[in-house]
C-alpha cells in the first residue's frame, strides 16, 4: 500500500472521530498536505506533512506509515510524527480591575510575593 486518501488517513490514525469529520474538514479548507489544500479524494504518502485543524487546535504531522483501517491507539500513535508547535507560554500579569479602590494589606502583600517571583 503507497498512499491512501487523506480522510481516510485521518480517521485511521485518530486524528479525527469519524471518516464523515475528516471529510469535512476537508472539503472546509482545514486539511492541508504540503502546504497545499486537500479535497477528501487527496492521496497521501509517507513523508507528507499534514497540517489538520481538528477542534480549535491545529495538528503538524508528518506520516510516516499508511493505513487505512482504523487500528490501536498504539499502532496509530506509530503512523505519524508529531511536529505541532508548542504553544507559547502565557506569563501572568498581576492587574487589577479599573475602580477597584486601593489595594488591601493582603492585596499589597500577594502583589508583592508576584512581583519577587518575577
Amino acid at each position: 500500500m503507497e498512499s491512501t486518501r487523506i480522510d481516510r488517513w485521518l480517521w485511521a490514525v485518530r486524528l479525527t472521530k469519524t471518516r464523515p469529520d475528516a471529510a469535512q474538514a476537508c472539503r472546509g479548507g482545514h486539511v492541508r498536505i504540503n502546504d497545499k489544500p486537500a479535497k477528501p479524494s487527496t492521496t497521501v504518502v509517507p513523508g507528507d506533512q499534514v497540517k489538520a485543524r481538528v477542534g480549535d487546535k491545529t495538528r503538524v504531522v508528518e506520516v510516516v506509515r499508511v493505513i487505512q483501517k482504523r487500528v490501536g491507539a498504539e499502532v496509530a500513535a506509530m503512523c505519524f510524527i508529531d511536529r505541532t508547535p508548542k504553544p507559547p507560554v502565557e506569563v501572568p500579569i498581576a492587574r487589577r480591575d479599573r475602580g477597584a479602590g486601593r489595594p488591601t494589606k493582603r492585596e499589597r502583600r500577594e502583589m508583592d510575593r508576584f512581583r519577587s517571583r518575577q
